[in-house]
């Protein structure tokens, strides 16, 4: 927008709706890696327990534990503690208004991972890729039951299996979940299926009516059992409203923000944060009919004619290239 600014500083700047779109979905994302402990529906036994009676104490010797909770491994746990130093580290340098190119020399560190480092919000949006890797496993999770039922309980060797399945986890994760069922005298059971992350985001951020209904009522169910990821479903669907009617005016739009930080998502707070920051330009492109699709358009066929001719052309030749092109 700077960029803009300077080089037309009379012209009306209307932020690209796609983009915005774009942006909350990732917010919406992080906010589903956040409540991912809730994707999981609950066991039977779990929703209405029973009475205890007598002998009752016995049986449940005889069932298996539940797993053990996904705890850091040595190794992620060293990751955790060098994102927050470098996390702090940066955040002195950036309040000191250094440049990012001179943070990543300082702290050497490529341009985009300082940049990265400077821009996040929280240190816990850079440690959400460290500390969700557990829900690699999730999918695997029915062919370990099975496997391990069957008498294999070799972590390395059920490991190389199903990361011939697509499997792109750590082995610490693989045998931490299987470390308590070694212990069990009885067949272990596989636990209650639960959507992906990628599965919930979609189900959030797409129209109602396009999703089956299946998709429908799973995703009425889980926000049943999420006040958080039912508040987050209200939000973007107001938002989509503002958007699809061209009503984003700054009084609607700032209710919006409003009731968006009266809610306990950090994510999403990113995302209005952003939007505050052009405000104006986001109020043209939620009330205006302009787009700037046109623009995006040519910018992605440079970009390919550029990428298929490179290493043999000048800039010259590109511009000829592009020219005759069009």
């Amino acid at each position: 927008m700077a960029g803009a600014t300077a080089g037309a500083p009379e012209a009306a700047q209307v932020a690209d709706r796609f983009h915005l779109w774009r942006n909350l979905c990732d917010a919406v994302e992080k906010t589903v890696i956040a409540c991912r402990a809730d994707l999981r529906e609950p066991d039977a036994d779990d929703a209405e327990p029973a009475r205890e009676e007598p002998g009752d104490q016995q049986l449940d010797n005889a069932l298996p534990p539940e797993p053990m909770p996904d705890q850091p491994s040595d190794e992620e746990c060293r990751l955790i503690v060098r994102t927050r130093e470098r996390y702090i580290a940066v955040q002195e340098l950036a309040a000191k208004d250094w440049t990012i190119s001179a943070i990543a020399r300082k702290l050497r560190l490529s341009r985009p991972t300082a940049r990265r480092f400077a821009r996040a919000a929280s240190v816990e949006d850079l440690l959400t890729k460290a500390t969700g890797r557990s829900d690699l496993l999730t999918p695997y999770l029915p062919y370990l039951i099975q496997r391990f039922n069957d008498g294999c309980t070799d972590a390395a060797r059920l490991t190389r299996e199903i990361q011939a399945q697509g499997y792109q986890g750590s082995p610490q994760t693989v045998r931490r979940y299987l470390h308590p069922l070694r212990s069990s005298a009885t067949a272990a059971r596989a636990p209650s299926s639960a959507p992906t992350i990628r599965e919930v985001t979609r189900w959030i951020t797409s129209r109602p009516d396009r999703l089956t209904p299946d998709d429908q009522a799973r995703l009425i169910e889980l926000r049943a059992r999420s006040p958080r990821l039912d508040a987050t479903a209200s939000h973007v669907a107001a938002f989509a409203q503002l958007m699809t009617t061209l009503t984003g005016t700054a009084e609607n739009l700032q209710a919006w923000m409003a009731a968006v930080d009266a809610d306990d998502l950090s994510a999403l707070h990113t995302f209005t944060h952003g939007i505050r920051r052009d405000l104006d330009a986001v109020v043209n492109g939620l009330t205006l009919p302009h787009s700037s699709g046109a623009v995006e358009g040519n910018v992605t066929r440079v970009k390919a004619l550029k990428r298929s001719r490179y290493g043999r052309a000048n800039f010259d030749l590109l511009r000829k290239i592009i020219l005759c092109a069009h």
